[in-house]
């Protein structure tokens, strides 16, 4: 799983999280549904902003919400998942982006990738994605033909690139194809009048991905003798950081000119996700406890009490009772299905046996669970009940 969106449930609320996870699952029933078993794979956290932004604007109706079946990714239990146009469009965006970084990896020769049968079956399957993504994004009146485009120029771009070269220039392919996709919802939604400013919203939103991807990978990409922009441009940590933080505050202000129905969930994502997304990249202190990165140690103030969540010597929860508990073979079969699907490590599970809701080893890295994270609109009348803004454009920060 990835994307810069990665939202940590102790901050997103009970309710937020649900919805959450309604529209990462639909976005992987859509690409299933449409696509394929393999087509999954693709599935990513900032594709599915796609489908919270169609359903933020709409009105709502009884097809937005399906129920889905047992899925080990859920700890075998049904769930109420999104579904419509909004899901169908962010599977033919991710299934697009998906099959450009296929085809780019082969044309860095990446690990397996130098070895010509990895690569010859690696560029069969970013061709049928691609091919894929375009007869989904047909089925919903969206020309992916902007995706390829800017995919296209993109390599263009990073062969001229060199020092003095502006960072942005490198950026703009992947701000147009973003913008192309967010502007897309608002038509979807029936709003076109908020086609402006979420295109606005994208551009910027294209332009974070971009800049955060490549501060991760700086180190990797030096070490491996790579291309990244933040090197071959010679810009300086500094200077990323100042950018990424604009785009911060620029979709921040986009959103406030755009109509939602319900733009919670969209609103706690763009809004008070983005800026921990941007410390998590830069090493800087994000939710609580942070660790220290290369701007100064984490500032004081919560912390983990010793002992666990309910400090020392406090009782930790009750195990479920016995009925809720699942019988050898039963959690047998469970435990295989999380192994297979990488859920042990990059998501939140139910124990095979026990049923307690457990953190992947790998899943919000920033976030320790103690539940002392702030409230992020703690100095304002708007919060809802998940303690969220309900996107009214105020200025508090987290």
């Amino acid at each position: 799983m990835f994307g810069i969106v990665r939202p940590c449930r102790h901050r997103l609320g009970e309710g937020l999280a649900t919805q959450w996870m309604a529209h990462l699952c639909g976005l992987c029933l859509a690409l299933r549904g449409d696509h394929g078993q393999f087509a999954r794979v693709v599935t990513n956290y900032d594709g599915l902003l796609v489908s919270v932004l169609t359903e933020a604007q709409a009105e709502r109706s009884k097809g937005w919400r399906r129920t889905a079946g047992p899925c080990p990714l859920r700890g075998m239990r049904t769930a109420s998942v999104a579904q419509g146009e909004g899901a169908r469009l962010a599977a033919a965006v991710s299934l697009v982006l998906a099959s450009a970084k296929v085809r780019d990896h082969v044309a860095d020769g990446d690990g397996l990738l130098a070895r010509r049968p990895v690569s010859l079956a690696a560029r069969r399957v970013a061709a049928s994605w691609g091919r894929a993504g375009e007869r989904a994004g047909c089925a919903v009146g969206f020309d992916t033909a902007v995706l390829v485009d800017a995919v296209d120029r993109q390599a263009g771009l990073e062969a001229l690139a060199g020092p003095g070269t502006p960072l942005l220039a490198v950026t703009e392919p992947a701000e147009t194809a973003t913008a192309a996709a967010f502007a897309h919802t608002a038509v979807l939604a029936g709003r076109p009048y908020n086609a402006g400013p979420l295109a606005e919203a994208g551009r910027l939103f294209g332009r974070l991905a971009h800049l955060l991807d490549a501060v991760e990978d700086r180190e990797s990409d030096a070490a491996a003798g790579a291309w990244n922009p933040l090197t071959a441009t010679g810009t300086s940590l500094t200077e990323a950081r100042r950018l990424a933080d604009d785009a911060v505050h620029g979709i921040r202000l986009a959103l406030r000119e755009v109509e939602f129905t319900e733009g919670r969930l969209a609103h706690r994502l763009l809004v008070h996700e983005l800026p921990a997304s941007v410390d998590r990249a830069f090493g800087t202190a994000s939710c609580a406890h942070g660790r220290p990165g290369p701007y100064g140690p984490p500032p004081s103030g919560p912390y983990a009490p010793p002992g666990g969540p309910h400090g020392p010597g406090a009782p930790l929860p009750p195990e479920p009772p016995r009925r809720d508990r699942r019988g050898l073979l039963a959690g047998c079969a469970v435990w295989l299905g999380l192994a297979c699907t990488c859920q042990f490590c990059c998501g939140e599970f139910e124990g095979p046996w026990s049923r307690q809701r457990r953190e992947g080893l790998c899943t919000n890295g920033d976030c320790t669970g103690c539940g002392d994270c702030c409230s992020c609109c703690e100095c304002c009348s708007c919060c809802g009940e998940d303690g969220c803004c309900d996107g009214c454009g105020c200025d508090c920060s987290c």
